[in-house]
Formats: structure tokens, C-alpha cells, sequence
């Protein structure tokens, strides 16, 4: 076997390894060719690409993601190996703390590899029609202004400077601002839709403005506040579960402030 970085001219080669229910995996490992940042590698046999990960790496954490081996090869240690690669790869940059949402399957590699779950992230499906309100004029589109505020928000909520993911990602943002003070966040065009909100009345209203066209949530188990508000407007919880894993420095995460996650691969 054959362990080397993936590049774009790979991309089409790994549409096997699509796991059901899984977002389209492609359009994530364009993103991690795309940007330096990230550590894309994959698992060769025979010049067949039979395993892939990523690892994303902020200032002081770090994220690992889509680690997937295909059916034929799985129990052969392989996804350990591609973790302990990609680990070796963020130690020797002087990161401490890596991250990840593991899925029932993968729990037993990342606890072997070192992790620990800290959290559980509860997944909901819209089943009946949405009650349909006005939503918040306190809800207002991003303005360039808001920049070093809303890197500052996302800062404190998620306990990691993300700032080179988000930068790309704000100018089509919306916030809630009540009396002249940023108290929430909605990005819809990064992965799943995140929102960040200061206040529970920023978090239900930014719910409140993206679940009027969105029929998919996830958010963290300790968000008691946005279970609640998901189903009181017909959103049932799914069977599908998600750990959040860490590995070594915990770190100052706020999860009763997340009412929307970015995906798998950030938290």
C-alpha cells in the first residue's frame, strides 16, 4: 500500500468511496486541494484508491475529516494509519489539540488513536410544514464592518481562530444586530449553514429565518434551547448520531451557542 497527498487530478478517482447519506465527498476534497491549509491524503493498492482523510489546520487546533476506507479493506488498520499520518503532520506544525465528529463506525479507530469524546451532536429532520412568520428586522445582511466582529464571535463560540475559513465565506452572511450590537451570526453558504448566537433570541431568530427553507439541522446535544425551538416547528430527531472527539488540549468551546453547525469535517 501506497500512502501519498491527493490532488485535483484524483478527485474523480474516489467516487467509490461515497458513503451513503454522506454530502457528495468530491466537493469536500476539491476544497481541501484547493486551500493550504489542508492535508489531503489518500491510500493506494494496485494505483486503486482504497482510502482517503483530510486534516484542516486553524492556529492552535486542528480538524480531521472525511477519514474513509473503502468496504473491501476495512479492519486492516488502514484508517488508523491514515489518523496517525495526518496527526504526525499537525504535531509537527505545533498544534496541540485536533478535533473531529466520528461516526458510530469510526469511534473505535480515534479512541485507539488517542481521542476522547467530549460531546454528542444530534441530528433532525423537518417532518411537517413550517409555520410560516415574519422573520426579525434585527436580522440584517453582512456589511464590511461587521468583519472583525463576527471573526471575534466566531472566536469565542468555537474556541479556534477560523478566520482563514470564514473570510471567504461572509460577504453572503447574515447578522443579528440588536441596538447596535452583533449578538448572532447565519453563514448559509458554508457547509451546512452554521449559527453562532451571543443570546437565545439571536439563536431561535436566525433559526427561525434559515429552517424557513432548510429541512435538515444539527447542532450540539448541550443546545437545549435550539432542540427545543427544532421541535416546536416539526423537526424530529433522526437515529443518526455524531461524537465529537478531541485530541489533547481541550478547548474553550461554547456549544449552548451553536444552533446550526458547518458539517463534519468543523464541528
Amino acid at each position: 500500500m501506497q500512502y501519498d497527498r491527493l490532488t485535483h487530478f484524483d478527485i474523480e478517482l474516489i467516487k467509490p468511496l461515497q458513503p451513503d447519506g454522506w454530502p457528495d465527498i468530491t466537493d469536500a476534497f476539491r476544497f481541501y486541494c484547493k486551500n493550504d491549509y489542508c492535508n489531503p491524503i489518500k491510500v493506494s493498492l494496485d494505483e486503486k484508491i482504497i482510502g482517503i482523510g483530510s486534516s484542516i489546520k486553524f492556529d492552535k487546533s486542528a480538524w480531521l475529516a472525511h477519514i474513509i476506507v473503502s468496504n473491501d479493506f476495512r479492519n486492516q488498520g488502514i484508517g488508523f494509519k491514515i489518523v496517525d499520518l495526518l496527526q504526525n503532520d499537525i504535531k509537527k506544525r505545533g498544534i496541540d489539540t485536533s478535533l473531529l465528529i466520528a461516526t458510530e463506525l469510526g469511534e473505535p479507530v480515534y479512541k485507539k488513536a488517542g481521542f476522547r469524546k467530549v460531546s454528542d451532536y444530534r441530528y433532525f429532520k423537518k417532518e411537517n410544514d413550517w409555520i410560516k412568520k415574519d422573520f426579525s428586522k434585527n436580522i440584517q445582511p453582512y456589511k464590511s464592518d461587521f468583519y472583525k466582529d463576527l471573526i471575534l464571535l466566531d472566536n469565542y463560540v468555537s474556541g479556534e481562530n477560523r478566520e482563514r475559513l470564514l473570510k471567504n465565506y461572509l460577504n453572503e452572511s447574515f447578522v443579528f444586530v440588536d441596538n447596535n450590537v452583533i449578538q448572532g451570526l447565519f453563514i448559509p453558504n458554508l457547509g451546512e449553514g452554521p449559527i453562532y448566537a451571543l443570546t437565545p433570541n439571536a439563536g431561535k431568530e436566525l433559526m427561525r429565518f434559515k429552517y424557513s427553507s432548510v429541512d435538515k439541522a444539527t447542532i450540539p446535544s448541550e443546545n437545549q434551547t435550539g432542540i427545543e425551538f427544532l421541535k416546536e416547528f416539526g423537526f424530529n430527531e433522526t437515529n443518526t448520531t455524531g461524537k465529537r472527539m478531541i485530541y489533547g488540549h481541550d478547548i474553550e468551546w461554547k456549544p449552548t451557542m451553536i444552533y446550526g453547525r458547518i458539517g463534519g469535517n468543523f464541528g
